[in-house]
């Protein structure tokens, strides 16, 4: 899978950066520029897409947003019979959790039970305050996270709000790492995502313009929850 690792420097622009996943020493962003997600990327911009084809986009585009995170989680190798003869294989070491941030978050969640059915999964419930633009809470539900690997689920990365708070409370647990999962990312969130939790990587389908006066993503695709759940 083709993916493009960007590190964000002090003034909100892409650096060239190390594919490790120790980072630049500033919060990292791989953007997945595969082909086919892009090709979904375009379809769930487009304005006419209805909510059942734009959910499955989402569920799609996921998928392989998804794979790209995991490519860092730990491993180890154990001996395995094949048919014919003894072998040796990888499997994955270590606990997952799944944290979508609700309510967009639930349109990328599919992705993550349908690879990793042992998943545990929780729920953070923020929503953004039209005037101020910054997140308030009203559901929080964490399964134990210590020492596990978590993936939040936020399909737009715009203020940087949301985002933040999340990754906040589930640092409280204790976990191994934390990975946030998006479709777009706005220069704006990653600035604030470097300022309050450097030590998380981020995944997106792209790096958009900016945001415009009322926080949407430009050019963005508009009002994610809406759309995945017909409310426009």
């Amino acid at each position: 899978m083709l993916a493009r690792r960007l590190g964000l420097g002090n003034r909100g622009r892409a650096r060239p950066c190390s594919p490790s996943p120790v980072g630049c020493g500033a919060v990292a962003l791989t953007v997945v520029d595969h082909p086919l997600s892009q090709h979904l990327l375009t379809a769930l911009r487009d304005r006419t897409t209805p909510p059942p084809v734009f959910r499955t986009l989402t569920k799609r585009l996921a998928l392989a947003l998804v794979l790209e995170a995991a490519r860092t989680l730990p491993w180890e190798e154990v001996e395995v019979e094949t048919p014919l003869e003894r072998t040796t294989g990888r499997v994955l070491s270590g606990d997952l959790v799944a944290v979508p941030i609700l309510r967009a978050g639930l349109g990328m969640l599919e992705a993550v039970t349908e690879l990793f059915p042992e998943v545990a999964v929780g729920y953070v419930g923020l929503e953004r305050d039209e005037a101020s633009l910054l997140p308030q809470s009203y559901y929080r539900k964490l399964p134990p996270v210590r020492n596990r690997h978590v993936l939040v689920l936020d399909p737009m990365l715009a203020t940087g709000g949301s985002g933040a708070a999340a990754c906040a409370a589930i640092k409280e647990g204790d976990p191994a790492s934390i990975r946030f999962v998006c479709v777009v990312a706005a220069p704006e969130g990653l600035a604030k995502m470097e300022a309050e939790h450097p030590d998380v990587d981020i995944y997106a389908a792209s790096l958009d313009r900016q945001l415009n006066g009322r926080g949407y993503i430009l050019p963005g695709l508009g009002d994610f929850g809406d759309r995945l759940f017909g409310t426009t």
